[in-house]
């Protein structure tokens, strides 16, 4: 045996602080060749089978397969290479339970139903050019498609949700949330009417203008009665209402059998639909953008207001 200091399965096992099964595992795979045999047959192993059970164990814990170790160790594949062919299966890994877990969480605080759960792992699974299509089928089923107005396309791309190539867990789940929502019937509806809306007082070859904005206008005029604490159902927010009403008046339609103040409070109500405020929130974290402004306070205002008998 040359001198050199020879180990039994057993000895090995000691002096690498593991275990008989392990080692016989690894040697039966290839790994750990025994550098020689007892008498009796029995495997032993050298100090070279120390350091190369270290590497092994090493490899293992960092999540490689026993086909690429083996490779690393006769050499057929550089160490580096393989560290980054694994590096890139991890980060695979690491979307798929970003994923789950986005799902996992948006289906525990929403009590969803089966049919609701299954709904969102799949559009949880969808490649970067499912998730494009998708939002394309929304934004063209309830805005219109590439020969829209410039108007309705700068709304189109206000409306486009980026999902950046490593989003963070809370993204995914307003991702997830998103796509689900642009799948409800009624919320297309919803946005349909809004664009139409917010495009029937433009005219086409003009660039929008603020007085074209309903929404800018009841915010600008309302605030300040919110700020102010006016009830809407008061004498006092008959001025206020009669102000608005005038700055709204030429983007009502007028072919409508409905009485203005009862179109300017359809036209409100759509506005104040919980499914458009959360869809611009979920856009602005998954785009990364600040928190959109809630225009709740004095739309709810505003259809109070509009709701209360007119006084002579």
């Amino acid at each position: 045996m040359n001198g050199r200091t020879l180990y039994s399965i057993g000895e090995l096992a000691r002096q690498a602080g593991s275990t008989v099964k392990t080692i016989r595992f690894y040697s039966d795979s290839g790994l750990l060749p025994p550098a020689d045999r007892s008498p009796a047959g029995y495997r032993l192993y050298d100090h070279h089978a120390l350091a190369r059970l270290d590497l092994v164990r090493t490899l293992r814990d960092l999540g490689l397969d026993l086909a690429a170790i083996r490779k690393v160790i006769d050499r057929e594949l550089a160490l580096p290479e393989a560290a980054a062919i694994h590096a890139d299966a991890l980060d695979v890994q690491i979307r798929i339970l970003r994923l789950r877990r986005a799902v996992l969480t948006a289906v525990a605080n929403r009590g969803a139903t089966p049919e609701e759960t299954h709904l969102m792992h799949q559009l949880a699974k969808l490649s970067e050019a499912e998730r494009r299509q998708l939002v394309a089928d929304f934004l063209d089923a309830t805005i219109g498609g590439p020969g829209t107005s410039p108007m309705l396309a700068g709304i189109t791309h206000s409306m486009t949700p980026e999902l950046p190539d490593n989003p963070d867990t809370e993204q995914l789940q307003a991702w997830v949330e998103l796509a689900e929502l642009t799948q409800d019937p009624d919320f297309r509806t919803l946005v349909r009417d809004l664009a139409h809306e917010q495009t029937a007082g433009h005219t086409p070859g003009h660039p929008p203008a603020l007085h074209n904005d309903i929404a800018a206008i009841v915010r600008d005029q309302i605030t300040p009665a919110v700020a102010a604490g006016i009830e809407p159902a008061s004498p006092h927010a008959d001025p206020i209402l009669a102000t608005l009403m005038t700055r709204c008046a030429h983007l009502l339609d007028h072919s409508d059998d409905a009485a203005p103040r009862e179109q300017l409070l359809n036209r409100l109500e759509r506005m104040n639909d919980p499914r458009w405020e959360r869809y611009s929130a979920l856009l602005a974290v998954i785009n990364g953008w600040p928190p959109p402004e809630s225009l709740r306070p004095v739309l709810e205002w505003t259809t109070h207001a509009l709701q209360t008998p007119a006084r002579s």
